[in-house]
């Protein structure tokens, strides 16, 4: 029997790391050993006491039952504590906070919440696939914005107004922004609230990268004034916290926003394990020591990502945050999916094509730091192999030339 697919999932194919992911295990099954800095998966583990928190938990006889949609009042009250102590932003735990099973969960449940067949979505170029994915699945009209060097990856706010903005009902914003690792200073996020104020936007922004490699304080949209009319906001302890596999994340900001976006979720799961829960309250509880020690691991391993991507000849954009490191591809290759080839057969090693996160991406790769810096060594050494061999390729080509 033939099932048409829906029409829905026309125009969004699988995600990328999906695939890649599924084609890497295939070439390390065979013998390959990829070393493999793509998606940003964090290794290193949670703080003890969290998984302490959830063990603790999971021996409880009654823990392991349903839980309440909007995640336990102990969770609720820890997520609004943490943007309290972080952000400076008070929330009220009992209806402007939202727990998500991850907040990519979030995003799709934003766009099936907020948006109908002909309405518009402004997403970045670059920016994080699911944008458009999830923007693609709900019927709406993608339109890009523009993200460039020559901008500082920030949006033409004024050259943005000049279009036609009229069925325009939401626009994704990402700071730190993933793939470039951009802060966003609060001078900016507050043009961007009077932007979408004055075109009567909802913006949506993604904040998971704030901890991580931020030479100044975090910032919330939110903490913009009159940004809780026009923004809400996600969070992840993903890459804070060490629990991308946990799947812990939360929208924070409208009561009731939030109690829409609470009519679709609540179709769809069935609640968070309390185990993660009870654990995720102890992680947002972790003081400033948590964040330097990670930290700490992730500026050695970035010394030796920025050493193999400068060994490669590429240009790392100054002043990133994140978990991963952009760069220009040099000017031998015809783009990061020609450079990416490269490196994958030459020095078994895989680095992200930025042309994954939209066409103004397409000279640039990313490279993950979720690697031990063994790991990191190896894969400097072996890229540093491939560029000495080629170099005496290109030397033998010019002796012959000759």
């Amino acid at each position: 029997m033939n099932v048409p697919v829906a029409t829905r999932l026309a125009h969004t194919g699988e995600y990328y790391f999906s695939r890649k992911l599924r084609e890497l295990a295939a070439l390390n099954a065979a013998g390959a050993n990829i070393i493999s800095l793509g998606i940003g998966s964090p290794d290193l583990p949670p703080h003890p006491s969290v998984t302490a928190a959830l063990a603790a938990t999971a021996a409880q006889p009654g823990a392991h039952g349903y839980q309440g949609y909007q995640g336990t009042p102990a969770l609720r009250q820890a997520m609004a504590d943490f943007y309290q102590c972080h952000y400076g932003v008070a929330l009220d735990p009992a209806g402007e906070v939202l727990p998500l099973l991850g907040s990519k969960e979030g995003l799709m449940h934003v766009a099936m919440t907020f948006l109908d067949a002909g309405d518009a979505v402004l997403i970045p170029n670059p920016g994080y696939p699911t944008y458009r994915a999830v923007a693609e699945i709900s019927g709406a009209e993608v339109r890009e914005y523009d993200l460039t060097a020559v901008t500082g990856w920030l949006p033409d706010l004024d050259a943005l107004a000049q279009t036609d903005l009229v069925k325009v009902k939401l626009m994704f914003v990402n700071y730190p922004h993933m793939p470039t690792g951009t802060a966003a200073s609060p001078a900016f996020l507050a043009r961007l609230v009077a932007f979408a104020r004055a075109h009567e936007i909802l913006l949506i922004h993604d904040n998971p990268y704030g901890f991580i490699l931020n030479e100044t304080p975090p910032v919330s949209l939110l903490a913009v004034p009159g940004a809780r009319d026009v923004a809400l906001e996600l969070n992840s302890l993903s890459k804070s916290h060490n629990l991308a596999g946990w799947r812990v994340g939360m929208l924070v900001g409208r009561a009731d926003l939030l109690a829409a976006v609470l009519r679709f979720k609540s179709n769809m799961d069935s609640g968070m394990f309390l185990g993660v829960q009870q654990a995720a309250v102890v992680a947002l509880a972790l003081g400033a020591d948590w964040f330097e020690e990670l930290n700490a691991t992730y500026r050695a391993r970035r010394a030796l990502v920025l050493a193999l991507l400068r060994a490669l000849g590429c240009q790392p954009e100054p002043g990133q945050t994140g978990l991963f490191i952009w760069a220009a591809v040099p000017p031998e290759y015809a783009d990061g999916y020609a450079l990416n080839d490269a490196v994958l057969a030459q020095a078994r090693a895989f680095i992200t094509p930025g042309g994954i996160f939209g066409s103004n991406g397409l000279g640039y790769v990313r490279a993950s730091l979720c690697q031990p810096e063994a790991v990191l060594r190896e894969a400097l050494e072996r890229v540093e192999e491939m560029q000495k061999e080629r170099h005496a390729e290109r030397s033998e080509a010019s002796r012959w030339d000759t």
